[in-house]
């Protein structure tokens, strides 16, 4: 990958990680938790993230880049697609695959669509995150 050395992998896949582990701080905040409470989350949400990121987004962004695709729009759009699906997964219940509570066809077409909206606004952070971890990797 031209342009990209490991340290500075390293060092955007922990921007990333605190990026999106201070979100998650964010919305703890909102819900009224004690100080305790958001480091914990800061922890495990900055972890998580970094392990997901490495997982998930990381083999698909070497791929990407092998076939030319490493500029600013590709991460965008890599980390606002990786977001939608993950969301979208978890709003419904492992794409329909995990066994949902009882409810009528209305309900399930419902839940897609909420989590399909969800999933949709929770997109534009993974954006903005995929493009923070860019920028620090091939720039910063």
């Amino acid at each position: 990958m031209a342009g990209l050395k490991l340290d500075r992998v390293g060092l955007a896949l922990g921007a990333g990680g605190v990026a999106s582990g201070l979100g998650w701080v964010l919305l703890a905040a909102l819900g009224g938790n004690g100080p305790l409470a958001l480091l914990m989350v800061l922890i495990v949400g900055t972890l998580g993230t970094m392990l997901g990121t490495a997982m998930l987004a990381l083999p698909l962004w070497i791929a990407l880049s092998r076939a030319g695709y490493r500029g600013p729009v590709a991460a965008a759009l890599l980390g606002a697609g990786l977001g939608f699906l993950i969301f979208l997964f978890a709003q419904t219940q492992g794409f329909g695959l995990a066994a949902a509570p009882g409810a009528g066809a209305g309900a399930a077409a419902m839940r897609w669509a909420s989590g399909a909206a969800v999933a949709l606004v929770l997109a534009v952070p993974g954006a903005g995150i995929a493009l923070l971890m860019w920028w620090v990797g091939y720039r910063g």
